[in-house]
């Protein structure tokens, strides 16, 4: 029978990888490195996780779940997409390891990112989507424009942010921020 996860374990687990990865990166972390660090034995980590992919893509679910409960907290009932965008991005600066995945950080991330294929992105494009069907019945969006193709159009530039780093060459947090900016003025077309 397997034995009950301690929530504070996972917590500390996590806490740990993350300071590591910040400071060296995802590549140079071991989970040797984030058991000293969370100070507990090597075993107790793969209690909680499988692999040190499993550390990172719960660190990176985990600071995703963090953006959005501050994208969150920054929006009024008012909302429009443009002030969703502008409160995304000051999410997205004030996290380091978001930033990082956003900016393509290799040194920091590796080659995680990209290797993501469990449908969360498919998701989270669905989710987009009927919230901007619901923007549109409480008449804050025009609908004059299908919230599917809206949606398509949004997450092909986000997409193309956590790219652009690869493509265009280094980007920095405050290429990111314009760029997004960019995005909320550019929405701002479709408010009503």
């Amino acid at each position: 029978m397997p034995r009950p996860r301690l929530p504070h374990r996972r917590t500390a687990i996590l806490d740990a990888a993350e300071q590591l990865v910040l400071e060296q990166g995802f590549d140079a972390t071991s989970v040797a490195s984030v058991a000293s660090r969370a100070g507990i034995g090597k075993g107790a980590v793969y209690l909680e996780f499988e692999s040190k992919n499993d550390i990172l893509d719960a660190l990176l679910q985990r600071a995703g779940a963090r953006m959005q409960a501050r994208v969150d907290a920054g929006l009024t009932d008012d909302v429009t997409l443009s002030g969703a965008y502008r409160s995304a991005v000051r999410a997205l600066l004030d996290d380091r390891l978001m930033t990082a995945a956003f900016l393509d950080d290799r040194g920091i991330l590796g080659s995680h990112v990209s290797a993501v294929t469990d449908g969360r992105y498919r998701a989270r494009h669905l989710l987009v989507i009927e919230w901007l069907r619901r923007l549109q019945e409480q008449g804050r969006l025009r609908t004059d424009i299908d919230a599917e193709h809206l949606a398509l159009a949004l997450s092909s530039a986000t997409i193309g942010l956590l790219s652009a780093n690869a493509v265009l060459g280094p980007l920095d947090p405050e290429q990111l921020e314009g760029a997004f900016t960019a995005l909320a003025r550019m929405v701002s077309a479709f408010e009503t």
